[in-house]
């Protein structure tokens, strides 16, 4: 079972639409499945990617072949092109560094609000709590982490219909690593 986790509808709504997902609600958030996938859409913030995470590791019986992703958009510095798929192997949240996996090649500052400031060279605000969620459950073997990179330190000019496109963009990629990494 592919289980994926975003933080706002629009980011959902790419993999909704190609995969014909169902809606239904998991406690209090929206769920959307398939007979192969599940995505759950837990809301902006660290807290609320870590309870979405965790609901979804609670409710449902995890097999070795199961692979869990967090995917989102992302701000980054002018050295990342809008739409560019980062594959997300470090985060760096309240003075801490965390590795996702062995390779250390693309990280990620996890901050608590929107950033206009480009202090960083890429930022989100959910994947520690997806992470925090992930790494807490040793039977989870497969779990990636995909941003796409939507502005440049100019949160105010992302959409929605732009979010979906950049994310629908990029889901071929997706898969492939997947298919590729975790022989799903």
């Amino acid at each position: 079972m592919l289980y994926i986790v975003t933080a706002l509808k629009p980011e959902a709504q790419a993999f909704i639409d190609r995969y014909s997902l169902q809606k239904s609600k998991l406690e209090d958030f929206n769920i959307f499945t398939n007979k192969k996938t599940i995505l759950i859409v837990g809301g902006i913030g660290v807290k609320n990617a870590t309870l979405a995470t965790q609901s979804l590791i609670n409710h449902f019986d995890i097999t070795d072949d199961d692979v869990y992703i967090n995917v989102g958009i992302c701000g980054a510095s002018r050295k990342y092109k809008i739409g560019e798929l980062l594959q997300i192997d470090t985060i760096n949240y309240k003075n801490h560094t965390y590795s996702i996996h062995q390779k250390i090649t693309t990280a990620i500052e996890c901050l608590d609000e929107e950033s206009s400031e480009e202090k960083y060279e890429i930022v989100d605000m959910e994947s520690f709590g997806f992470y925090n969620a992930v790494i807490h459950s040793p039977a989870i073997k497969n779990s990636y982490i995909f941003k796409v990179v939507s502005d440049h330190f100019e949160p105010h000019k992302v959409t929605k219909d732009g979010t979906k496109s950049l994310i629908f963009s990029v889901i071929d990629a997706i898969n492939s690593i997947i298919f590729t990494k975790a022989n799903f």
